[in-house]
């Protein structure tokens, strides 16, 4: 009778686990699925946190009070980050009413354009023909371009303009958030490695990866891109291309993605100016492009990114453009820390599960 009770209380309790996991699940995913609206907001929070937290802890360890450290992190976070991505914005914005209005007056014309490279360039009609390219669809294709181009960004500066409550909304949302995650960081982290399942270890090194890929991510690509842009503006305007600040942002943009970049800009642009005979403008942008923007990517972007993440380039590339393709703009700091987690998950598994015990005491590389 005892062994029978004492079974039904087993089973009972077995029970009451299993329906309290299940319940818990439900809940974390309910309450996820509340933030799903607030998920950019959160993300940049996190993403800055990490960022910014070497200050944030050089003036507590000076000052020893964390609110005063927090909210004076939280001030240079607005002068440095903030302030100059709203300038940008709203210079996007300027220049992109600008080349709309020229774009519909036909002042700017890509079909007049692939006109005057087939003109200024003749083998390429041969060339083309080769591969069986037909370049009177190629013009039609680049001027319903122009056209829906022109649309979205008159549609989207409206947009802007009338969703600017919901940025501001936003934005306060997100320094409000940051406030509070640079003071009380390290307890939500404990709480965190606590509360998960997997072993307070694996998740402290887990944790790491997910800081050092962050920071060096967003730190690298930015860095990279900004610098890049920023160089293509300035030679759009030396040049007297339209539009500089516009280009020189589509290029900080582009210059996200690994490899090719800002090179779809200037690119281009350098071969119009060869088949007008602008030769010097289009040698100076192409020189340049080739050797002053290429070098700072292909020199800064192994630095700042794949060393302190260890990926190779191939994964930073595939990584950054799947980021991209699924989580848009914040894609380029997702996709690289979803595939840095990837191999540290499978780093874990074989030193864990798969590994002799004598071939345990060896750390891998990457998990250092």
């Amino acid at each position: 009778m005892k062994l029978e009770h004492h079974k039904a209380h087993q089973a009972h309790g077995r029970m009451e686990r299993r329906s309290f996991m299940m319940l818990l699940i439900v809940v974390s995913l309910l309450f996820l699925y509340l933030l799903k609206p607030f998920f950019s907001p959160v993300f940049w929070a996190c993403v800055i946190t990490i960022l910014f937290y070497p200050l944030y802890q050089y003036l507590l360890k000076h000052w020893q009070r964390p609110n005063l450290a927090a909210l004076t992190t939280l001030v240079v976070c607005i002068l440095v980050g903030v302030g100059p991505t709203l300038f940008l914005l709203s210079s996007l914005v300027k220049e992109s009413g600008e080349l709309y209005q020229l774009i519909q007056s036909g002042q700017i014309n890509p079909g007049e354009y692939l006109d005057k490279i087939r003109t200024g360039f003749p083998r390429v009609n041969s060339l083309l023909d080769r591969f069986g390219i037909d370049l009177s669809l190629v013009k039609e294709m680049l001027t319903k371009s122009a056209g829906t181009v022109s649309r979205w960004a008159a549609s989207n500066t409206l947009t802007i303009g009338q969703n600017m409550l919901q940025f501001v909304v936003s934005l306060a949302l997100m320094l409000y958030l940051l406030f509070f995650l640079l003071r009380d960081g390290p307890d939500l982290i404990s709480l965190l490695i606590r509360a998960l399942p997997l072993g307070d270890e694996r998740e402290a090194l887990l944790f790491k990866k997910f800081a050092e890929v962050t920071r060096a991510t967003v730190k690298g690509n930015l860095v990279v891109a900004i610098i890049q842009g920023s160089l293509g503006g300035l030679i759009f305007f030396l040049l007297g291309i339209k539009g500089a600040v516009f280009w020189g942002v589509v290029m900080v943009i582009l210059s996200l993605i690994p490899v090719v970049g800002a090179s779809l800009i200037w690119g281009p642009v350098a071969i119009y100016l060869f088949a007008v005979g602008s030769w010097e403008k289009g040698l100076i942008l192409t020189l340049f492009g080739a050797i002053i923007i290429g070098l700072v990517d292909n020199l800064l972007r192994p630095l700042l990114v794949g060393r302190d993440t260890k990926l190779p380039d191939y994964m930073v590339l595939l990584s950054t453009l799947g980021g991209f393709a699924i989580f848009g703009m914040n894609g380029f700091v997702i996709g690289p820390l979803v595939a840095v987690l990837f191999i540290a998950f499978w780093q874990i598994f074989i030193l864990d599960f798969n590994t002799l015990p004598s071939e345990r005491d060896e750390p891998d590389e990457f998990l250092e």
